[in-house]
């Protein structure tokens, strides 16, 4: 039997749209060359792979004026009338050798678990969560005296990988390596669907980068992160 191909590594330089109309097709909502997941489940949105002037019209129509969108990848600068609420520099990285591993004490997150799961982000800050995001794909976490203190999931699913995501753990657990046991049990069952784990972090997060180096995660690229509102109504009641 041959070895099986290598992912396209391509997919990753636009990993929501690759995810949006792949495997997450069932939570995308799409006009033209712009679509984005279900305001429940994610913020992220994206736009079709160069795309035409008219794809950020797409985006707009998407939603009601005034909608929030993130992005990743290299999108430009949205045209006038859009507000930039937020932009960053962030990290792709690709597994290039971590080794997995189950964790015992590892449990799996259910929509019973989204009030802690939410508690625990809205003070570590890994990136936004919001009620559905559980349904984008395994989460783990590891409990302490029954409560929540560390955990790790998928998000964004192109064509042969998975992003590891919202890898946190409370403050006062930190210093235990449960981040690393996480993301090596999060990337055991990506690997077991025969796809490839990647991740993304923030450019300026230097212990995670180190972190993930040393899992065997290697740098792909730099990308953007950012927050957009699209235009909103005039006092008419239509657009700018």
């Amino acid at each position: 039997m041959s070895a099986p191909s290598r992912p396209d590594l391509r997919v990753l330089d636009n990993p929501a749209w690759a995810a949006l109309t792949g495997a997450h097709h069932v939570f995308a909502q799409r006009v033209g060359d712009a679509a984005r997941y279900h305001p429940d489940v994610t913020l992220f949105a994206a736009l079709a792979a160069g795309p035409g002037p008219g794809a950020w019209g797409d985006l707009d129509a998407l939603a009601a004026p005034g909608s929030t969108y993130a992005l990743t990848g290299d999108f430009g600068d949205p045209p006038a009338g859009w507000e930039v609420l937020f932009r960053d520099r962030g990290v792709q990285f690709v597994d290039n050798g971590v080794v997995p591993a189950e964790d015992p004490e590892a449990v799996v997150l259910s929509a019973a678990d989204v009030p802690e799961m939410i508690d625990l982000v809205e003070r570590t800050k890994p990136g936004p969560f919001l009620p559905r995001t559980v349904e984008l794909g395994t989460y783990l976490g590891i409990r302490r005296g029954g409560a929540l203190v560390a955990m790790a999931g998928e998000r964004l699913r192109p064509p042969g990988f998975t992003e590891i995501s919202a890898v946190c753990t409370d403050p006062a657990h930190r210093g235990q390596g449960l981040a690393e046991r996480l993301v090596r049990a999060v990337a055991a069952g990506i690997r077991a669907r025969g796809e490839t784990p990647f991740l993304h972090t923030a450019g300026t997060n230097t212990d995670a980068i180190r972190l993930y180096l040393r899992l065997g995660f290697e740098i792909r690229r730099h990308t953007t992160f950012a927050v957009v509102r699209s235009p909103a109504p005039t006092l008419e009641g239509g657009r700018r």
